[in-house]
């Protein structure tokens, strides 16, 4: 019974990665990606801000932000964002 259900798993395994290939063929013939695949993905660069305390470049839209004095801060996350404040304070 291990022994089928292992052979399953592996059949799913194989298939997937096959049909990935297949895919992958097809796009780069083609030149067109498929559709629904790369959903939120935008098609043209759009800026992005630097975290101050890791480096990591983040979407404005989608970062944790502090506004300090006049001049507006991007996060990766909150552990950054209070990163900052402490060592500000």
């Amino acid at each position: 019974m291990l022994r089928i259900a292992l052979l399953l798993i592996l059949s799913v395994i194989v298939g997937r990665t096959f049909w990935r290939m297949i895919d992958g063929l097809v796009e780069g013939i083609t030149g067109r990606p498929r559709t629904g695949v790369q959903q939120g993905v935008p098609q043209q660069g759009v800026p992005m801000v630097r975290d101050p305390v890791c480096g990591t470049f983040v979407l404005p839209e989608r970062a944790v932000s502090l506004t300090d004095g006049r001049t507006r801060l991007f996060f990766c996350s909150n552990t950054c964002r209070d990163k900052y404040q402490a060592r500000s304070a």
